[in-house]
């Protein structure tokens, strides 16, 4: 038996999918997987262990890449009344990033697109490495987004 593993997506859970899955293409150039998705029934309240859930969203393809890995951006209802603070050393899942041209040029790009700053932007020589120019941002549901750049030393 074949037991090939390979990484398909990363999921964001949206207020409202619709807004954020525009403020990835805007901003990150990532590119609609259609169909959108509308998921429910039996099948969907076993899977997520809702009774009477609905799953809407989209699959977007990042870019630099053509078929996946994909960010998956859906909404449920009913939704969840948590709303946890997004902090960048929480557990679980922390942030996905990006690297970028030009990390001041994309920082802006967030800003005029509903994010907003997290933390400062860095410039730091990596002896041996490159330097390492980044900065972490929010998006519109407050989802933290890191920004880099990489360039030999």
């Amino acid at each position: 038996m074949d037991n090939t593993i390979k990484y398909v997506h990363t999921n964001i859970i949206a207020k409202d999918w619709k807004k954020l899955a525009q403020f990835y293409i805007v901003v990150f150039g990532c590119e609609p997987l259609y169909p959108e998705r509308d998921l429910s029934g039996e099948w969907m309240d076993k899977l997520t262990k809702i009774s009477g859930v609905r799953v809407k969203g989209i699959h977007l393809n990042l870019p630099g890449y053509d078929n996946g890995p994909t960010l998956e951006i859906f909404s449920y209802e009913p939704a969840s009344d948590m709303d946890a603070p997004k902090i960048i050393n929480g557990f679980g899942f922390g942030h996905i990033a990006f690297h970028v041209e030009d990390v001041e040029g994309t920082l802006n790009k967030i800003l005029a697109n509903g994010g907003n700053f997290y933390g400062e932007s860095i410039e730091k020589a990596i002896p041996g490495v490159c330097i390492l120019k980044a900065v972490y941002a929010v998006d519109p549901e407050e989802n933290i987004v890191e920004i880099q750049h990489w360039s030999k030393e």
